[in-house]
């Protein structure tokens, strides 16, 4: 492998690829990127209210064709699919397969019992709770809005919206910010929460880069 390895980034709404290209950008530049997009996966979810053979079927294409283009790694930034990411892993062993909560995840933990987790976007905090391990209490918000505001181009009102969402999780040790596209609402939840703040990208970023260069 190259000093500067392939990671393919699988985004299933658009809002996630600027905060995690950010989040290598800061930690880890060297990387070379590549974006594979279809938003049509989120919408699909919200209007059969659950995961499909013909979702895991997709992710599956997705996952090879990120293989076929060399990739070194693949990073999911779509935190609704876990079971179908976990099928591309089982597929692509040989090289890192990331969920895009799961170094977030194993963050948190080490932070607190009681950990808050913040969403946009509803099955998200169906699928997303059972990835922590059993020894935590995760308590789940829906931040009501905050996405259409953000399809509408609308990124003050989606932050605003996440902010006063997150004061019903004040009681919480932790907050973890379930999605790529509301990290950058961290510093604005952890002002309304007086509480740590662990977000997806910079957590993700971090694994791959010690994952990869172990590797190297």
């Amino acid at each position: 492998m190259t000093t500067a390895p392939r990671v393919a980034l699988i985004h299933a709404l658009k809002h996630s690829i600027a905060p995690i290209e950010a989040a290598f950008a800061k930690a880890w530049p060297e990387a070379r990127l590549m974006n594979l997009l279809d938003d049509s996966l989120s919408a699909d979810l919200a209007c059969e209210g659950a995961l499909t053979d013909a979702m895991t079927g997709r992710f599956l294409a997705l996952g090879h064709y990120a293989t076929a283009t060399a990739a070194d790694a693949i990073l999911f930034t779509c935190s609704a699919f876990g079971p179908c990411i976990e099928a591309v892993a089982r597929a692509h062993a040989s090289i890192p397969v990331l969920k895009p909560n799961e170094a977030m995840i194993e963050r948190a933990v080490t932070m607190g019992k009681r950990i808050g987790l913040l969403s946009t976007f509803p099955p998200t905090l169906a699928s997303m709770p059972p990835e922590f391990p059993a020894s935590v209490q995760i308590v789940p918000k829906l931040a009501e809005g905050a996405l259409a505001a953000l399809d509408c181009g609308d990124r003050a009102a989606h932050d605003r919206l996440l902010a006063e969402a997150s004061r019903d999780l004040r009681d919480c040790d932790v907050i973890a910010l379930a999605q790529f596209s509301i990290a950058a609402a961290a510093p604005l939840v952890a002002e309304a929460t007086g509480r740590p703040v662990v977000t997806t990208p910079d957590s993700a970023v971090d694994k791959l880069m010690r994952l990869l260069k172990a590797k190297a």
